[in-house]
């Protein structure tokens, strides 16, 4: 049994000392973690009161802000630009998330064997991270240029002709999640290797004498260990996806005809294109309720399959 004492409690029977000792050790602790308190408090906690206070304004920002209650809600549920936003998000999530998952865990268990030139692998693979979304979105507008691009070019060797990627709706945000799928899988194969170097290789021989196949080792013992380093992975990207902003202004600007307006594109158009700033805070409320909603489901549905080995 083990129990537990609230920091700066009075404990029964213990010495003035040692009480004072243990003060000491408090007030060191709450000195070494108020740095990050504030920045969470100032940087977090206290935007995220104003944005949604404002969002009971009407806001143009050259003149006061004009209280309006639930206005600015009453108008986002029949606005259908803003829920054409929040599906293109999600489409975009869709078409990135899983894909950059599986290619990250597929590199991973490639290179969690003993391979020539595995530090040079992984930092290769980490690079595309490493590079702003401003200057991949560039780069890759010119790989999907129809005409002049690099991939049109390498379709046109094999007898293919490309699509006119970013200005065909349909293609638009395929190549656009694409990117993401570029960016990311490297950086995400780093944590899938990191989880699955920290599985004990005993498990594998236990099971490989048991009769396991490979196949049946990595879906039965591989997988189910490495839930709390995929739990990690797909909320941290999910995250990031439903933000997406950068590579969308630099290759599509949300078009052509809507077909890549992310949620977050919308709300930097309605604020600083349209100076409606308590209508985009109350988009970013949306945004952060979408966000808080599939976060909270993640965390349900990986809490009752995932275990941590602290000892």
């Amino acid at each position: 049994m083990t129990s537990s004492t609230a920091p700066g409690a009075l404990v029964a029977g213990e010495r003035p000392a040692t009480r004072r000792a243990r003060r000491g050790g408090d007030r060191h602790a709450y000195l070494f973690i108020a740095p990050s308190l504030f920045g969470v408090v100032a940087f977090l906690l206290l935007p995220m009161v104003i944005v949604l206070v404002l969002s009971l304004f009407d806001w143009e920002l050259l003149s006061a802000p004009e209280f309006a209650g639930l206005d600015n809600y009453r108008r986002l549920a029949g606005d259908g630009a803003t829920w054409h936003s929040l599906a293109v998000t999600a489409g975009y999530v869709l078409l990135s998330i899983p894909l950059q998952t599986v290619l990250a865990l597929a590199l991973a268990v490639l290179l969690d064997r003993r391979v020539k030139g595995l530090r040079l692998y992984r930092s290769l693979f980490v690079v595309p991270w490493m590079a702003t979304p401003i200057v991949l979105g560039l780069i890759w507008d010119w790989i999907f240029d129809p005409r002049e691009g690099a991939l049109n070019s390498a379709l046109a060797l094999v007898g293919v002709t490309g699509p006119d990627w970013l200005s065909d709706p349909s293609w638009a945000l395929p190549a656009v999640a694409l990117v993401s799928v570029w960016q990311h899988t490297g950086y995400n194969m780093l944590f899938f290797l990191a989880g699955l170097q920290g599985i004990p290789r005993e498990l594998h021989d236990a099971a490989a004498v048991d009769g396991a196949t490979p196949a049946q080792r990595f879906w039965r013992v591989t997988l189910p260990l490495l839930n709390p380093t995929m739990f990690f992975v797909t909320v941290t990207n999910l995250i990031g996806a439903f933000q997406v902003f950068d590579t969308v202004y630099a290759m599509t600007d949300g078009g052509p005809s809507h077909s890549t307006e992310v949620l977050n594109f919308r709300i930097f158009q309605t604020a600083f294109k349209e100076f409606d700033f308590g209508y985009a805070a109350t988009l970013s409320t949306l945004l952060f309720a979408v966000i808080f909603a599939v976060t909270l489901a993640q965390v349900r549905f990986f809490g009752k399959r995932t275990t941590y080995d602290l000892s």
